[in-house]
């Protein structure tokens, strides 16, 4: 089906393009065959494509003024387009006079849309706030050419600093998905130093630059690389917790928005049982704390000791 309907935007932008198309060109253009063009343009007669054939062998135009704008290059199909009158160079006296002005207004359309496209990103990097990290004095962010890396699929240069190794390094990323969590943002993507996805806190950026590198995501999949993740960090545990909350909090504990699918049984006296499968523990368990004596770990039972080593600590910080 994804094929058919590929063919078929194919199909609509040939016709556009060079009106009174024959089926046999279409059909070597999309590589099949005639006979599966005339089911295929049947199929856009039923979706009210209004496309007619001009009579044995006039081909096929749109009727009306339908069309399909705007030109939705990729930056590749744009670069090579750009080269083509330097490419039709040595036949230019055999071309007809409009094209010049054809190609100009071409450029100039797909130029347009650049332009509105860049307009809009700004526009959403800008409503977005982010917040200042306590030990950056700047408060620059690079949100905008992050957004723009990633809905152009190019890759970043940037130096990031690492917290765990407390150091700063160059690296080129793929940014695949930009993920609000917790107050800040991080960006999943492909790191060309370490050659393996990786979750990267935007804060952490210096200098991020645009290269003209386009990547592709290939059969990445965002729901399969966070499956059983509670915000962001990710480990290789499966542990399964289970938690009783009080009933003066079940309520609250229902409305969370969550990034994973927990089982929540209401319990005869109103307390709810909170039941989830993670791959690592400190997110979920600063989210518990939270609820402080309203939360009880039941299981895993080596988590209740967690829990009662850390109250420990708190009431000896404490004592006079």
């Amino acid at each position: 089906m994804p094929e058919r309907l590929i063919r078929l935007m194919r199909i609509i932008n040939l016709i556009q393009s060079k009106p009174g198309i024959l089926a046999r060109e279409l059909a070597e253009r999309c590589e099949t065959t005639d006979r599966t063009i005339y089911r295929d343009l049947d199929a856009l007669h039923a979706m009210n494509i209004p496309i007619s054939n001009f009579g044995h062998g006039k081909g096929y135009a749109f009727i009306s003024n339908f069309s399909m704008f705007p030109l939705d290059w990729t930056e590749q199909e744009a670069l090579a387009f750009s080269l083509l009158p330097s490419a039709l160079e040595p036949i230019k006296p055999l071309i007809s006079e409009g094209f010049d002005s054809a190609y100009e207004k071409v450029m100039g359309a797909h130029h347009k849309e650049k332009s509105k496209r860049r307009d809009i990103v700004q526009d959403v990097a800008d409503v977005i706030q982010l917040g200042t990290p306590a030990n950056r004095k700047d408060g620059q962010t690079s949100l905008y050419d992050i957004i723009q890396a990633i809905i152009s699929q190019h890759t970043i240069r940037t130096v990031y600093y690492s917290q765990g190794r407390n150091e700063q390094s160059q690296r080129d990323i793929d940014p695949y998905y930009l993920i609000p969590r917790d107050n800040r943002f991080y960006i999943i993507g492909f790191c060309h130093n370490a050659q393996d996805i990786r979750t990267f806190r935007i804060s952490r950026f210096r200098d991020v630059q645009l290269l003209d590198q386009a990547f592709d995501k290939s059969d990445f999949n965002l729901k399969t690389y966070m499956k059983d993740t509670w915000s962001i960090e990710r480990g290789q545990q499966n542990i399964r917790f289970k938690v009783r909350f009080h009933p003066d909090v079940a309520r609250y504990v229902k409305e969370e928005e969550l990034f994973t699918k927990p089982k929540m049984t209401t319990q005869k006296d109103g307390s709810l049982l909170f039941e989830v499968t993670l791959n690592h523990d400190r997110e979920f368990l600063n989210w518990l704390s939270q609820y402080g004596p309203d939360a009880e770990i039941l299981e895993p039972p080596s988590y209740r000791e967690v829990m009662r080593a850390k109250l420990e600590r708190w009431k000896l910080l404490y004592q006079d």
